[in-house]
């Protein structure tokens, strides 16, 4: 689960890091924009096997519950329960296919260089890997929940479309005071997001299809709200880190999604800091829901 708490700016790594509490990844030897090397060989037999199990719980969830594009990313990339994955071969398919690479991060990285990466088509991804004992929960994203999660959809022309516009936005986010605003739109389109399907609720978020039981939570489960997808809507409500999802935001398709990152943003900032935002949990007038949860929170 990635925790947005603890992103910021600052002018290099080491000062960056000086502001953070400890985070897991070595940032010694990390470029100026928080590059490393992946050094594939570096695994162990106990973190390939750790990520044969993970690989291979979740692919038994994914093919249930998640969405079509996602399915077909994994498909396109050719992903196996073998062994942790070798970043360049990964992105060799994604510069054919959407002109994406994936660039090694030590963990989690600040806004800006975050944004950057997004905006220049690199998706950062975390390289090391959760201990056995964190195999249900992790606090901080690490390979598995970046490759398994978020790779597969870059392979999806219109989803790759959109997450760079995401990064382009990140500037003005960072130059209005706006960052927590944006990251909203992050949270629940990209890590937590469903889509419909033929009229069935599908997955496609990388903080519910990465866990082992919020997939099957967030499309079956009575209690939690789904709500039609609204660029303002998402933006104007806050989400919970620590626990399942009181309110998941539902796609028509994905180029609704891609079209929403025409309207200017300037305004939908200025707007939203004159009120409180709204509480996770909560439905209000003018909310299409697709399925109301069990009670307000």
């Amino acid at each position: 689960m990635l925790n947005w708490e603890t992103r910021s700016t600052a002018a290099t790594a080491q000062d960056w890091l000086a502001t953070q509490e400890k985070l897991r990844g070595d940032y010694s030897g990390c470029a100026a924009d928080f590059r490393v090397e992946q050094h594939l060989g570096a695994y162990g037999a106990a973190e390939h096997a750790l990520w044969r199990q993970l690989f291979d719980r979740q692919s038994k969830v994914a093919r249930r519950f998640a969405a079509s594009a996602f399915l077909d990313g994994m498909r396109n990339l050719d992903m196996s329960s073998d062994r942790i994955p070798d970043f360049e071969a990964a992105s060799k398919h994604l510069r054919r296919l959407t002109g994406w690479e994936i660039v090694a991060v030590p963990g989690l990285i600040p806004d800006d260089a975050f944004f950057r990466h997004l905006a220049h088509r690199r998706f950062p991804v975390t390289v090391w890997l959760r201990e056995p004992e964190e195999i249900d929960y992790l606090v901080e994203p690490d390979v598995f929940h970046d490759f398994f999660g978020h790779v597969p959809l870059l392979t999806q022309p219109v989803f790759a479309d959109y997450l760079q516009e995401y990064g382009r936005k990140g500037d003005e986010a960072m130059r209005l005071g706006a960052t927590k605003i944006l990251a909203r739109l992050f949270w629940y389109m990209v890590e937590f997001g469903l889509i419909r399907e033929k009229g069935t609720i599908k997955a496609y978020g990388a903080g519910m299809l990465s866990s082992a039981t919020e997939t099957a939570y967030s499309v079956e489960s009575a209690k939690p709200h789904r709500i039609r997808f609204d660029l303002t809507r998402v933006m104007s409500t806050d989400f919970k880190i620590d626990e399942f999802q009181s309110t998941y935001f539902v796609l028509d398709d994905f180029g609704a999604l891609f079209a929403a990152m025409d309207r200017p943003f300037a305004p939908i900032y200025a707007a939203l800091k004159l009120r409180p935002p709204i509480p996770a949990g909560e439905t209000r007038p003018g909310d299409i829901l697709i399925s109301r949860g069990r009670a307000e929170s």
